[in-house]
């Protein structure tokens, strides 16, 4: 029978299903496009199909698709498993298992407790494991704890207090019940400065540093080769991101073919998945770079589901989701640099609705004792952002061209800070999404910053023909790399830029900018005590500016957001100035009040 998890493959090579696509999903099913979506499942391409907008035309699409085939049924979804109460007898001593020395932390570090224990049967969902914290100052803090594989058990939490701390577990395995212990926390490691909050439409680290989220994407870099995501790795550092876009599952799509080597769970695309296990050892080389990352100042944005799968991942079922989201935040949670994103478009992750992205949510909120960031991000319709479990927006463009514009606009629509996590990419291969200039994608960060928000960088350059450059060696017979999927190395002429805009913000008093009343033509932003104003061009090219001061004494800088230089004009103003521009795009003037 055809339904929702039907591959649109499977739909077109039959005659019956493929006439009513051709019906209900006109210039879809017969576009040329429509090979690379042969692999996606329908219920996540409708949402893709403007004539399937409406509730009436999507019912009718499957009322239709499910008169077609041979009504065979899908298998059902696995069912919940509760821990075993009888996992240990009363032969097993209570608080027997053994606490290793723990080793002290420093503040906004993961202060991680160690347990040798049981590891009979199916220590994942047998056992259920807690920890409670309490803090120098009194206060407690509740934290799941994780089997990690041979006989080892951790609980981890968030450092975020100096000095001593102890600890007492509950657990439904009597070895596990009643162990004790105490740890020290020492001063922070120079660059540590906590977890992101949000700072009204902003964000600010929580010892108060202000954070500007000008970020990246690289879906799939550590699910790439040791030596490819080194390589991406030394590309961040030179960079100027301050969060990248990754995803917890491996992707499925264009330029996304390679097989990883590891996965959540055991097991391979091959053989099959124990969807009742994880593996320890993908996640702890996942934590490693999660930790690079935070070396680096860099923030770990966690995509925990996607569409794009060939694995199963995208259809696991209530069970096996809510199971994997507890483990994952139980184990990362306690990393200063993460940030929750429920899902890339999650109107494409055709398996689930609204109430199981909320009853999802619910989930990392319970269990994510450091309160991090966490948003959902769409592809075409919004989710309701004012979900009070939405710390911020993480919105995709609205058309090919319009995006950044909007920013001021959705800040007032739901009253929180605006990420555009994908305003398309610099790039040159055949998708709109992905062959914009440099110059646009920088034009449209700063459209996004003198609009109170923030946009998100990709590069999705097509390697070069072999032979007429070096292909990096970390490429391997993969010849298709491109930054947006695999990282590596940056090829576009859009970072260098987004870094020079990150030294203009840092210049600002308070180290943001926020709307300001604005011409028809140019918009304004200015700082949080008045004391700056912006306003950008775009692709404008005005020869000169005629300007109103206000009140007071002001320094007047224009600034080319390409060529990356400010110059000073003579003189302080007041009143009303002419500020002679070069009559280029990508120009900005900067009013400094003396």
């Amino acid at each position: 029978m055809f339904d929702r998890r039907s591959t649109f493959g499977e739909a077109l090579d039959h005659p019956g299903a493929r006439a009513v696509l051709e019906r209900l999903m006109p210039g879809f099913a017969a576009s040329p496009m429509a090979a690379q979506f042969r692999g996606g499942r329908l219920g996540s391409l409708v949402a893709l199909v403007p004539s399937l907008e409406s509730p009436e035309a999507r019912a009718q699409l499957w009322a239709e698709l499910a008169e077609i085939g041979d009504a065979a049924e899908r298998p059902a979804y696995s069912p919940a498993i509760a821990p075993n109460p009888a996992y240990e007898g009363d032969d097993a001593e209570r608080a027997s298992a053994v606490v290793r020395p723990v080793a002290e932390a420093s503040r906004w570090g993961v202060l991680e407790m160690r347990i040798d224990g049981p590891s009979h049967g199916n220590p994942f969902v047998d056992v259920d494991l807690h920890a409670a914290f309490a803090r120098p100052d009194g206060s407690t803090v509740r934290v799941g704890g994780f089997y990690d594989g041979d006989g080892e058990w951790v609980v981890r939490v968030l450092a975020d207090q100096e000095g001593r701390w102890t600890f007492s577990t509950t657990a439904t395995a009597r070895s596990l019940d009643g162990l004790t212990g105490e740890a020290h926390v020492g001063t922070a490691l120079d660059g540590a400065r906590g977890p992101v909050r949000v700072d009204g439409f902003h964000f600010a680290h929580a010892d108060g540093t202000r954070h500007r989220p000008l970020g990246t994407t690289a879906y799939a870099w550590t699910h790439q080769p040791d030596a490819l995501q080194e390589q991406t790795l030394e590309t961040l550092t030179d960079g100027p991101f301050r969060k990248i876009r990754m995803c917890l599952f491996p992707k499925s799509y264009l330029f996304n073919a390679n097989e990883p080597d590891d996965f959540v769970f055991p097991g391979s695309l091959a053989d099959g998945f124990d969807l009742e296990r994880f593996d320890p050892a993908h996640f702890r080389r996942l934590e490693k770079r999660i930790a690079q990352l935070g070396e680096r100042g860099i923030e770990a944005d966690l995509i925990l589901f996607h569409a794009y799968d060939r694995w199963g991942f995208a259809d696991l079922g209530p069970a096996v989701d809510d199971r994997y989201v507890r483990y994952v935040v139980r184990r990362l949670a306690a990393f200063s640099n993460v940030w929750w994103s429920m899902a890339n478009e999650y109107d494409l992750v055709w398996a689930k609705d609204e109430d199981d992205w909320e009853r999802l949510a619910a989930i990392v909120g319970e269990e994510d004792h450091a309160d991090h960031l966490n948003s959902i991000h769409n592809c075409r319709p919004f989710y309701d952002y004012s979900r009070p479990w939405i710390t911020h927006v993480s919105i995709q463009r609205v058309d090919v061209y319009r995006t950044a514009e909007n920013t001021d606009e959705w800040r007032e629509r739901w009253g929180k800070p605006v990420v555009i996590d994908e305003c398309a990419y610099e790039g040159d291969i055949d998708q709109g999404w992905g062959n914009i200039t440099g110059e646009e994608i920088t034009r449209r960060f700063w459209e996004g910053a003198v609009r109170g928000g923030y946009v998100g960088h990709g590069e999705t350059y097509l390697p070069a023909p072999v032979g007429e450059v070096e292909v990096p060696d970390a490429a391997g017979p993969d010849r298709e790399v491109l930054w947006w999927a695999k990282g590596g190395v940056l090829h576009g002429s859009s970072s260098a830029r987004i870094g020079f805009l990150e030294r203009v913000l840092a210049e600002v008093p308070g180290g943001v900018l926020d709307p300001a009343p604005s011409d028809w033509d140019v918009p304004w932003a200015q700082s949080s005590d008045g004391s700056v104003r912006v306003a950008y061009f775009g692709f404008n090219r005005p020869r000169f500016r005629n300007v109103v001061l206000g009140e007071g004494d002001w320094a007047i800088d224009v600034i080319d957001t390409w060529n990356m230089t400010i110059d000073r004009v003579d003189g302080i103003h007041s009143g009303t100035a002419r500020v002679e521009l070069p009559g280029r795009q990508f120009v900005a003037v900067r009013l400094s009040r003396v």
